[in-house]
């Protein structure tokens, strides 16, 4: 078969033959992929740079994927750190770690959504204790997973949505009760949540602007770091800690259990099955990945490959 492989993690993947893949566990089997996006999370897979990597090589990037099972069902799947990925035109995946989709779906939106989806439902659903009404401030929301993010705010019912970012025309295109640039966070200093899809110093300058002009500190504060597109680290000013009720936490693998995942697959999948979300969606064929990786990165449009 065919596939998209990391031979160096200094250089996009190549489209090469590859072994066959083999169903070793009990609960595992091989199935057609139909559809695997390019996601932030991928890129870092690819290039050795995610918390996860275990620097092995050579190795299939991709974590997730619409894929048909040997019954002839259409499947999303989430895949384990494994060297081979989803970015194939067959792969293995664990039954348990996958949910059937209904008939007639489009696998290109389902692969394009489910991920950016899944970082701010997860944060919200399995991170802290989210309440209806109240207030969530979302940095980094011009990002394909921050648009998402807006989106998954309003369907669980926040009370206001306010969505953070330097392009003011993208900022204005978003679903999201008001807006603001980095510089104008002190008109949302009040909310009640912050999904940070920033880090890096704008998100360290963005916590003394935010705890600043807030009109009550000893009201919770929660700030749930998800990305990190401006920087791995940021320098948390002490006084942050110390002079507010507020609490950082982290949201992504290892922070939330797979069995919480798991028990949220089938209503994220539900969700975007039946149209809940806006979903921008470009299919590439697999065999371009070569030419597409350097040249989409950072488009609004989430990359699918379709083997």
């Amino acid at each position: 078969m065919y596939a998209a492989v990391v031979t160096s993690f200094d250089t996009p993947p190549r489209y090469q033959e590859h072994p066959e893949p083999v169903a070793r566990g009990r609960d595992e089997m091989v199935v057609d992929v139909l559809a695997t996006a390019l996601h932030p999370r991928v890129r870092s897979q690819a290039d050795g740079s995610h918390y996860t990597s275990t620097d092995e090589l050579p190795l299939v990037p991709g974590i997730d994927a619409v894929v048909r099972d040997p019954k002839g069902r259409i499947r999303y799947t989430v895949l384990d750190d494994t060297t081979l990925g989803a970015m194939a035109e067959r792969t293995v995946i664990e039954a348990d770690r996958s949910v059937v989709l209904p008939a007639g779906i489009d696998p290109v939106q389902v692969a394009a959504a489910m991920n950016p989806v899944m970082s701010s439902w997860m944060a919200l659903r399995r991170r802290i204790d989210f309440a209806r009404r109240q207030r969530v401030l979302i940095l980094g929301a011009t990002g394909n997973a921050g648009r998402m993010a807006v989106q998954v705010a309003r369907r669980f019912g926040a009370g206001q949505v306010i969505a953070a970012g330097r392009d003011s025309a993208r900022l204005a295109r978003l679903a999201a009760d008001s807006t603001c640039t980095f510089d104008e966070l002190a008109k949302a200093a009040d909310v009640d949540v912050v999904l940070d899809y920033v880090w890096g110093e704008p998100a360290a300058r963005a916590m003394t602007d935010v705890l600043t002009a807030r009109a009550d500190r000893g009201k919770q504060l929660t700030w749930i770091q998800i990305g990190s597109v401006a920087g791995p680290t940021a320098a948390v000013p002490s006084a942050a800690l110390r002079s507010a009720r507020f609490q950082i936490v982290g949201s992504g693998i290892g922070s939330v259990p797979g069995r919480d995942f798991l028990k949220e697959l089938p209503k994220m999948a539900a969700a975007v099955a039946e149209g809940a979300f806006d979903v921008r969606a470009r299919a590439v064929p697999l065999a371009q990945v070569a030419e597409a990786w350097p040249a989409t990165a950072g488009t609004a449009d989430r990359i699918v490959f379709v083997p």
